[in-house]
């Protein structure tokens, strides 16, 4: 699907109850939107669910110029319109997405109900990982290498991935489609100096931070510094690491279920 001159590949799961308010799901820096299907299936079916790859990542293809969180979130804006999804909707966002569902939340205000913010946090002004963490996102090699991401998958996801690193390595490559090398790094160069801080203000919507007490890449204090910014918040603590969401979604579902039914 193509909008506002970017390809997308996208994925819809259409509900049973077109009086649910559909979500749209933002995933983490490369991983495609498979990665995210423990999740959909751990969601009630009444609910439409919206998955795309961001450009360069997945099956979307390679993008020829960079693109930043401001320019892409027009683009997301299109591709709703075009999938017949005029009305509001909720969305979602992991890790690095939720940067992005941050940033759509506040350009696109009339068309997001409510924010679910996962194992994120406020980008460049924010609380920061070890060092040692950092330095392993800068490269794609975890989701290109099962047994590069089994040896350091406690490291860096922490929570249960510390004694079963292996299920890190299933949920990113199980099922997941790898784009070009190039992709990757477009998408860490779209957030890089980028900050919600100065606008946290600014996102009405009601909006639930959940968030692990054993993640190595967005500490648990960053939830609670967004939680007294934002005007509207719920913090959700679970025990557990920066993608539960995905190896734990029977547990994470229903509490995010609970918050968009309410």
């Amino acid at each position: 699907m193509t909008s506002a001159g970017r390809t997308l590949r996208v994925s819809v799961r259409p509900g049973t109850d077109p009086s649910v308010t559909p979500l749209v799901l933002m995933n983490g820096i490369g991983a495609s939107l498979e990665v995210l299907q423990p999740f959909v299936d751990a969601l009630d079916e009444r609910r439409s669910v919206i998955r795309f790859d961001v450009p360069g990542v997945g099956g979307s293809p390679r993008p020829v110029v960079p693109y930043n969180l401001t320019t892409f979130s027009p683009v997301v804006a299109g591709m709703l319109t075009r999938l017949g999804f005029d009305g509001q909707v909720d969305v979602l966002g992991l890790s690095w997405g939720g940067g992005l569902a941050q940033h759509f939340a506040v350009q696109y205000r009339k068309r997001v109900r409510r924010l679910v913010l996962t194992a994120t946090a406020t980008g460049s002004l924010m609380m920061p990982a070890n060092p040692r963490v950092l330095a392993r996102m800068l490269t794609p090699r975890r989701h290109r290498d099962p047994a590069y991401a089994r040896s350091i998958a406690g490291e860096i996801y922490g929570g249960t991935m510390r004694t079963d690193p292996e299920r890190a390595a299933h949920a990113l490559h199980s099922a997941s489609r790898l784009g070009p090398r190039r992709g990757y790094y477009f998408q860490l160069a779209a957030s890089t100096g980028w900050s919600s801080l100065p606008f946290l203000k600014l996102i009405r919507q009601p909006t639930l931070l959940v968030m692990g007490d054993d993640d190595p890449i967005v500490p648990a204090v960053n939830a609670r510094i967004m939680a007294r910014l934002l005007p509207d918040a719920r913090l959700h603590f679970y025990e557990g690491g920066h993608i539960a969401l995905i190896t734990e979604a029977d547990r994470l579902a229903p509490v995010i279920e609970d918050f968009l039914d309410s």
